[in-house]
């Protein structure tokens, strides 16, 4: 794409910082359907070898267009559409898990006043804006929901970058605390009480979704980068052709469950997605052997980029497995 290749020309390190040079090439203007955010992500992780780059810019697309433009007022949309906002779900110590989140939003004369703190908020160091999940109502001991934005600079917002995870370079995730941050009425996301069903616990799913292209495109790098060197022996282009085969399977899969996002359409059971992490799963084990039987030995960007794939093996690992046990006592 033309617009990538632009950006990758005035990017200085997209390994440290993706953004530069993106507003430039027009990558920063809100896509119109979740195929091309999806389509994009794969390009720039294809381009650069970094799911990371993928990430940050994906995770600034689908933000705004999952929670502002589908649920935001006209007003909110005018004012944040187009910049970057990070989502705030997570807590520490106990994840999203909804019986277990503490963050509350209290009414007050002018707005809300929030109070809590939040964790892995990806994207949060450079956002303009927070969408934040409160505690608003408990009704017969079963916690309300509501999302907020939050926008940088509030008086009682404080983000710090978390340390020690140093996979998906250059995404960076913050610590959130929020100390009595006042908003306005303004401020509230959709509708109150109902974010956690509508609005927190479908958009892991559309993340699930897009990311797996961004999987094609890292395993598209991977392909590319391991024939670099003339003709393969009859053993490697064995090795790789069973990626390359897998990798077609692969795009129609992610074809699948991205396609219905948007027709409005967001598959709470998908038994796609559990398929597709299994798949990728087998796809990094083959490259893992055919590294190690065929090389290239001691290739940075290739063992990066193994790497990475493992590491997004970890992200909600424990839900995921869940929706896979839940598929087996189903039946289908």
């Amino acid at each position: 794409m033309e617009a990538i290749e632009t950006w990758h020309r005035l990017c200085p390190d997209p390994a440290t910082d993706a953004i530069p040079g993106m507003a430039e090439a027009g990558l920063l203007a809100p896509c119109q359907s979740y195929l091309e955010i999806a389509r994009i992500k794969a390009a720039l992780t294809e381009r650069t070898g970094l799911l990371g780059v993928g990430g940050v810019w994906g995770g600034r697309q689908m933000t705004g267009r999952w929670f502002v433009d589908g649920f935001g007022s006209e007003a909110q949309k005018a004012a944040w559409l187009g910049r970057t906002a990070a989502v705030a779900i997570s807590e520490p110590g106990v994840g999203a898990h909804p019986k277990q989140l503490t963050t509350r939003a209290e009414r007050f004369a002018d707005g809300w006043r929030i109070s809590g703190e939040k964790a892995w908020c990806s994207n949060g160091p450079i956002a303009d804006v927070l969408i934040v999940l409160a505690i608003t109502a408990e009704e017969a001991g079963r916690k309300r929901y509501s999302m907020f934005l939050v926008p940088r600079g509030t008086p009682g917002l404080t983000l710090k970058d978390m340390p020690g995870f140093h996979a998906l370079r250059p995404s960076r995730h913050c610590h959130v605390r929020l100390e009595g941050c006042e908003v306005p009425t303004t401020a509230l996301l959709g509708s109150e009480g109902a974010a956690y069903d509508r609005m927190a616990l479908p958009f892991r799913d559309v993340e699930d979704a897009v990311g797996t292209f961004g999987t094609l495109g890292a395993f598209r790098f991977l392909l590319n980068r391991l024939r670099r060197g003339g003709e393969p022996s009859d053993d490697a282009a064995l090795s790789l052709g069973g990626i390359v085969a897998l990798a077609a399977v692969f795009e129609a899969g992610a074809m699948a469950v991205v396609v219905p996002l948007d027709q409005g359409r967001v598959d709470m059971g998908s038994a796609t997605l559990v398929g597709l992490r299994l798949l990728a799963a087998e796809m990094l084990r083959l490259a893992h052997a055919h590294v190690a039987a065929q090389g290239p030995a001691n290739d940075v960007a290739v063992m990066t980029l193994l790497g990475d794939i493992e590491a997004t093996f970890g992200v909600a690992r424990g839900p995921r497995l869940a929706r896979q046990a839940r598929l087996g006592r189903a039946g289908g």
